[in-house]
């Protein structure tokens, strides 16, 4: 019976079937922990005289809590609160005492979970990943089966490997057609969630598929994968190819020499078979896709900037409307800017720096406005100081940051001021998301830059225009 790329990977980790009344028994391949939800976590596991089952499978890293400002003369970095710092220094002594490798502060290879997963190779085509982090679907780009946990979840799989979970529904989101020039990834990713709704994807796990997608490049995947769980969605997937395969060809975790090939053959066999059956078929006309701006307190309230603020037709969207201050039918280029931020699991590697630098070079940021870019890893700050791109940020009145989650939640002092407007590269724009009273529009990280540059929300293909005149 032919069978989809989730049923393959599904099928192939289930330790337990699952019954009328118990969920099924999945065996996990990569762990990837955080400082925030791990905690307590690791207490249970001392309390009870538990180890961590499998070190070898999970991996630590520094995001969400750390400063992205570099420390002082002193070495002294300037934690946002007493409590940050304690989270931190609690990860690294948890790793030490049960043998999980940490990406310390020290590490080149540091950086926001979602990022430094694929970019190691840590994540492989076919494997189940979890962490305590919402955006785990990120690595579905990968053909995995990648989702969020909860903290006592963590316990559970930091003490078994293993974890119970109900089987979901499958979806397949088919894209076809071509993208116009200016339209990226993350334009895809909030039409698909503007065409779901909010809990269009509860339930279910996602496919993409179709040209759009597959013309797509890796990180533009990541993006559309990391955006499912703004759905609703338990999981997003795309199947692997010849381009996953070349991307994590020579990556440090992934085999190396005829092992590698070996394992390309396997991951190429995991697309969905001919005839597999979906409990449900969703198709886009990717050629109509714009890019996108949110206008409202949720990541499903989006659409193309060129078409203004939608009207509201309902309470909770005249609710939104009213938070953000906007005016249902208003262009976008009333809606000014205070600051913008570039940067996150969405958005923080080195296609998105590069797509913003190429707004911001040779222009200036508009007076007033706040700019602030934080690359998703030492990786990407590295490479990105190698090409140039912290100066074309800098010089353009940019602020160039250390790794970190930074904006994306405000854990770590990098946060928006009551009723300041934000356009931001993140995945999220609930009412305080970015400090309380903040104001979030989500996009691309060319239409943030290009709103950096106007001082209002802006479509970024002005600006393209504008070089190729």
């Amino acid at each position: 019976m032919p069978k989809s790329l989730f049923e393959k990977v599904w099928d192939a980790h289930v330790v337990e079937p699952e019954g009328a009344t118990s969920p099924a028994v999945l065996y996990i391949d990569l762990h990837l922990v955080h400082e925030v939800t791990s905690p307590q976590a690791f207490s249970e596991l001392d309390a009870r005289g538990l180890k961590v089952r499998r070190p070898d499978r999970t991996f630590a890293t520094l995001d969400h809590s750390i400063p992205t400002l570099r420390p002082d003369a002193q070495g002294n970095r300037p934690y946002v609160t007493k409590q940050a710092e304690i989270q931190v220094h609690t990860l690294e002594q948890n790793a030490a005492k049960n043998g999980v490798r940490l990406f310390g502060y020290d590490a080149e290879n540091r950086g926001v979970v979602h990022v430094i997963g694929p970019e190691m190779g840590l994540t492989q085509p076919g494997y189940t990943v979890v962490c305590g982090d919402s955006h785990t679907s990120t690595h579905g780009a990968f053909g995995c089966i990648a989702f969020g946990i909860g903290t006592s979840e963590v316990g559970h799989v930091l003490a078994t490997q293993c974890l119970a979970q109900r089987k979901p529904k499958t979806m397949r989101i088919t894209v076809d057609g071509k993208l116009q020039p200016g339209v990226t990834g993350k334009d895809v990713a909030l039409t698909v969630i503007a065409t779901l709704g909010f809990s269009g994807g509860t339930g279910y796990a996602l496919e993409y598929a179709g040209p759009v997608i597959e013309a797509l490049d890796m990180e533009g995947r990541m993006t559309v994968c990391n955006l499912s769980i703004e759905a609703g969605a338990r999981c997003g997937m795309i199947a692997p190819d010849a381009k996953t395969v070349e991307w994590l060809r020579g990556r440090e975790y992934v085999p190396h020499g005829t092992a590698f090939d070996e394992a390309a053959k396997s991951w190429l066999a995991l697309a969905s078979d001919e005839g597999a059956q979906f409990d449900k078929e969703i198709r886009i006309d990717g050629s109509a896709i714009e890019p996108m701006a949110t206008w409202g307190t949720s990541p499903d309230q989006g659409a193309a900037i060129v078409r203004g603020v939608p009207v509201a037709d309902n309470e909770d969207q005249q609710r939104a409307l009213k938070y953000m201050g906007f005016t249902g039918g208003e262009a976008r280029s009333a809606e000014k800017v205070d600051v913008v931020f570039i940067g996150s699991c969405t958005n923080g590697r080195m296609a998105d720096l590069r797509a913003a630098a190429a707004i911001f070079k040779g222009r200036k940021v508009a007076e007033g406005v706040r700019a602030l870019v934080v690359p998703g890893s030492e990786w990407v700050r590295i490479e990105a100081e190698k090409e140039g791109l912290d100066k074309i940020f800098t010089e353009a009145g940019a602020e160039w940051r250390l790794p970190g989650c930074s904006m994306c939640i405000a854990m770590n002092g990098d946060f928006v001021l009551p009723g300041q407007l934000a356009v931001s590269t993140s995945n999220r724009n609930f009412e305080g998301r970015q400090g309380p009273g903040s104001r979030t529009v989500l996009a691309s990280p060319a239409t943030a830059a290009a709103s950096a540059i106007a001082g209002h929300v802006a479509d970024p293909r002005q600006f393209m225009a504008l070089e190729t005149a």
